[in-house]
């Protein structure tokens, strides 16, 4: 079971060692504990950063926290006691949730001005960037990579949560040996139901591997992780996704319909049974779509030997790299819009969306990113208690209704200059290389709302 220590100190128990990770209120770091000499990853959120005026806000017992200078507006306290109810929710699951291919949470610690939440430490990366380093990739592999996704989506089920956000970014290796076990991680977004409940939940998950009923503001639960995991192996077996568009409002038309298929010559060599998984998978009624239970049981995750092809799939290698380098791109973008400060005066509250204007003067909000996680702001707490609030949302003005144009600087890998060359050069004001240092980097400056056409538009097939 996991430990949750109200009264011990986190430096009583563990060394702080390098960081791995940041957030805008959290950090990860690699610890170690001190009688045992185990590593783990700790999660340290700085609670002080986040306070609020006591007469304004009532927390339960889940921390302290102090006064912060000049008075907070009722939006900011709100966001606050939300943000914790979030943090509570995500502890909480992860202590119920104990099985090999999820990432453990060992401890919980909290103190004056931190919250420490002490994980697994998984040093094997993403199991999609570790595919397209092996030398051999076949289908049966691909079938065993889905088994342990499936037993970890089965087990959180079996424990009442939905994670809702299963995506290439969650699934990393216990370890860089071969043969590390996938491990699902982030649960920052997921839900606790009630047997088979369905019910409105928010808008919340990421665009590409979102299900029709989500799309549709439908009562849902446990089927929008089998949806996500139907994606996640069309991408094992092919390297590219099943429903892709340009347009946000064309994929997920695509979605909602269920309108994808199994184009030749890449699918002309995968075993029908693995498009029958998959068509039972991605199936738009979700009272019909197979359970993760059920998928375990399937000729082609537990007869693998004999069902699935042995042969390899380099094809499916190198569109995986440059679906892995786009999922890269896209996030080095949006990280640094983030960072740039005069970029992010034109922030919304969130990060996940642009904001353009419309004829009539109201606003749309859109994904910046097939990849980017969203969440309802509107979600409320007697419905559902929320997930991690990642960062936020891009406002752009329609360069046809205001010639306030902003450019700013992102640097890039020089690897990743060509593939930006071809696929983004309509939208790219300019580029330039330069040196810096030993290591060759580019320099690229873009407008603000053309940016959103490199981030959403992925022409997964072109980039065969």
């Amino acid at each position: 079971m996991t430990a949750v220590s109200a009264c011990t100190r986190f430096s009583d128990n563990y060394d702080l060692k390098e960081e791995l990770g940041k957030g805008a209120f959290s950090v990860v770091r690699r610890c170690v504990q001190k009688c045992t000499g185990c590593e783990f990853a700790a999660k340290i959120i700085n609670t002080k950063k986040l306070s609020a005026r006591d007469e304004e806000i009532k927390l339960n017992e889940l921390l302290r926290y102090y006064p912060r200078k000049g008075l907070w507006t009722l939006q900011e306290s709100s966001k606050f006691i939300i943000y914790f109810q979030k943090l509570e929710r995500e502890a909480r699951i992860c202590r119920k949730l104990q099985h090999p291919n999820i990432v453990r949470l060992h401890d919980s610690i909290q103190e004056e001005n931190f919250h420490y939440l002490v994980f697994d430490l998984v040093t094997g990366g993403e199991l999609f960037e570790d595919i397209v380093a092996r030398e051999f990739y076949s289908e049966a592999d691909a079938s065993h990579c889905i088994q342990q996704i499936l037993e970890s989506v089965n087990h959180c089920h079996q424990n009442g949560v939905v994670h809702r956000d299963l995506k290439p970014e969650n699934l990393l290796l216990a370890s860089k040996a071969k043969g590390a076990a996938v491990k699902l991680a982030d649960f920052g977004l997921a839900i606790e139901v009630t047997g088979e409940q369905q019910a409105w939940f928010g808008f919340a998950g990421t665009p590409g591997y979102l299900s029709p009923e989500v799309l549709k503001k439908e009562p849902y639960g446990k089927p929008v992780d089998i949806w996500a995991c139907g994606v996640i192996l069309y991408i094992l077996l092919v390297g590219y996704p099943p429903f892709w568009d340009e347009d946000q409002h064309r994929l997920y038309g695509q979605i909602k319909a269920g309108a994808y298929d199994y184009p030749s010559p890449e699918w002309d060599t995968v075993t029908p049974d693995a498009k029958n998984l998959i068509n039972q998978m991605l199936t738009v009624n979700p009272t019909k779509r197979i359970t993760a239970s059920e998928a375990l049981k399937h000729p082609w995750i537990c007869q693998r030997e004999r069902v699935a092809s042995l042969v390899h799939r380099q094809e499916t290698v190198d569109c995986l790299k440059k679906f892995n380098a786009r999922r890269k791109l896209k996030g080095a973008i949006l990280t640094t819009m983030l960072a740039t400060r005069n970029f992010s005066s034109k922030y919304d509250t969130d990060g996940r969306s642009i904001i353009t204007k419309k004829g009539d003067g109201s606003q749309v909000k859109e994904s910046t990113d097939s990849s980017t996680t969203l969440e309802d702001d509107d979600v409320k707490e007697d419905k559902v208690k929320g997930g991690v609030d990642r960062s936020s949302t891009v406002i752009a003005k329609d360069p046809e209704e205001s010639s306030d144009y902003c450019y700013h600087p992102l640097r890039i890998n020089s690897e990743e200059t060509e593939e930006l060359r071809i696929h983004c050069s309509k939208t790219v004001s300019q580029l330039s290389t330069n040196s810096c240092g030993s290591e060759r980097t580019c320099v690229l400056f873009f407008d603000v709302y053309i940016l959103k056409k490199i981030i959403i538009g992925a022409n997964f097939k072109g980039l065969q």
